[in-house]
């Protein structure tokens, strides 16, 4: 999808969805103010800046992070992470992995540059949501999967 043309209204249309789902997220883990997480696909940043800690969102949409007021979101994509190995106690990627050029791939990425907990949700309706659930599933290991309303959570503790 091309974010440049909804960019403007997507906090409008999605915030509320999104926060809704972090809630949720936020009662499975436990971030505090010392950890470092990596968002990918940021996109406005309302993942990125929900927990309080120190936070990088990446996203290929360059008019998507231009509407943030935060200084912490950069252009980047899931699949080539320009991060050293193991640098962020926690990889989220909300509602962002049907949209990736290359989700394998950037599964890879996650594991590589995340030391303790990756987070992915999965829209229900995305195209291939049966392959990527199977394919998150497959790459990550002790998955804690939570069914919400629009997306599947998938939680994975890294050994």
């Amino acid at each position: 999808m091309d974010y440049k043309y909804i960019a403007k209204s997507y906090d409008e249309l999605h915030k509320e969805e999104q926060l809704k789902k972090l809630d949720i997220i936020k009662s499975q883990i436990r971030v505090s103010k010392a950890s470092r997480l990596l968002d990918i696909g940021c996109g406005t940043g309302i993942s990125t800046n929900f927990f309080k800690c120190k936070s990088i969102g990446i996203d290929p949409s360059k008019e998507m992070i231009s509407i943030s007021k935060e200084k912490n979101l950069f252009y980047g994509e899931s699949e080539n992470l320009l991060f050293k190995d193991k640098e962020f106690d926690m990889v989220i990627s909300i509602t962002a992995i049907h949209n990736f050029r290359d989700p394998e791939k950037a599964l890879d990425e996650m594991l590589r540059v995340a030391k303790k907990t990756i987070v992915i949700t999965l829209l229900k309706k995305a195209n291939k949501y049966k392959e990527l659930k199977e394919l998150i599933k497959y790459k990550l290991k002790n998955v804690k999967e939570i069914d919400e309303e629009k997306d599947t959570i998938f939680i994975s503790k890294i050994q």
